[in-house]
């Protein structure tokens, strides 16, 4: 029906638009439906469904045979230090499994015997120990002082510092050889003694542990310390009770870096220890002949050289893996 001025309505006096508004208004929301549904939910990548789908098992069955194929050469070498020269040049290591008869422990007993091979591991610990553990304690203090202290000139110092992360080891070695022979102390000499490589690691390990070590401090909350300093505690305090037992998983990981790289080192003990200060790492290079590997002294001794590693690191791996996922979550 139709109005006075000629509009068309609709029995209940709703303007008539021949059926297209009302459509339009029902397609409407269909459409921003759609839209929004197509938006909530983004397209997954055929990696990602195809991880879905293998499930958490699957993954976790990979990464255990990745593992197991990662320690293949370390189980052969463990297993040629337990055959004798004849049967090494004879096959290889997986003969052991069709001829158990082959292990004996008479490479061991051998290398034991060598007085030279006894000092060498003695020398790896008076290098590794002390190295670790000045670096640790320099470092700490170091890097609660960058973190939480004022003092003048203190953000140029750390950039010095992290600048210094950057200059190889390779650039000093000759500077810092010429610097240890020109020390002379009562008979003393620095270069070729123990004391010369460990004061060389110290060095070349106390940047990237401030480094770490500051980064770390810096993220321990600011009331912990106002309320130590609110209560009396000195800055020595502060440090031993609240920064140390929280700082403890980055502490114990950068004592098991510094640790395995003093322990495994060979370049800085060719160039500055002597036969009599040698480490391990000297004394099997020092083992090589010309024509021959020499596997009946080399691979119980690496093996035994790195049994100390493996152990330290098993020892502490729970701080470890808390240092390495320190701040991941909050």
């Amino acid at each position: 029906m139709s109005t006075a001025d000629g509009t068309d309505v609709t029995p209940d006096g709703a303007p008539d638009d021949g059926g297209t508004g009302t459509a339009a208004a029902a397609a409407a929301p269909a459409k921003d439906g759609a839209a929004s549904g197509a938006a909530g939910a983004p397209r997954r990548s055929v990696a990602s469904r195809l991880v879905g789908r293998a499930g958490g098992t699957a993954v976790q069955v990979v990464l255990v045979l990745v593992a197991l194929f990662w320690l293949v050469p370390t189980f052969g070498l463990f297993v040629e230090s337990l055959r004798s020269t004849e049967d090494n040049n004879a096959g290889g290591w997986w003969k052991i499994f069709s001829h158990p008869s082959q292990i004996t422990t008479s490479a061991y007993s051998s290398l034991l015997d060598k007085p030279d091979f006894v000092d060498s591991f003695w020398n790896t610990v008076l290098i590794t120990v002390p190295a670790t553990v000045l670096v640790v304690a320099i470092a700490s203090l170091a890097a609660y002082a960058f973190a939480w202290l004022e003092f003048p000139g203190r953000d140029w110092l750390f950039l010095i510092v992290v600048a210094l992360l950057v200059v190889p080891v390779q650039v000093a070695l000759l500077p810092v050889a010429k610097l240890y022979g020109n020390i002379d102390v009562g008979g003393f000499k620095m270069y070729g003694s123990i004391t010369g490589v460990v004061l060389f690691h110290v060095a070349f390990g106390l940047p990237f542990a401030i480094f770490l070590l500051r980064n770390f401090f810096a993220a321990i909350p600011r009331d912990l310390l106002e309320a130590a300093r609110m209560d009396g505690g000195s800055e020595w305090t502060i440090f031993r009770r609240v920064i140390f037992p929280l700082g403890g998983p980055a502490i114990a990981s950068l004592g098991i870096f510094q640790f395995l790289w003093v322990w495994n080192d060979l370049l800085v003990a060719l160039v500055f220890a002597n036969t009599g200060a040698q480490p391990m790492t000297k004394w099997l290079q020092s083992q090589m002949r010309q024509f021959t590997g020499n596997i009946d002294i080399l691979a119980p001794g690496a093996f035994l050289s790195l049994l100390v590693p493996l152990v330290v690191f098993f020892a502490f791996q729970r701080y470890f893996v808390q240092g390495v996922l320190a701040g991941s979550v909050k």
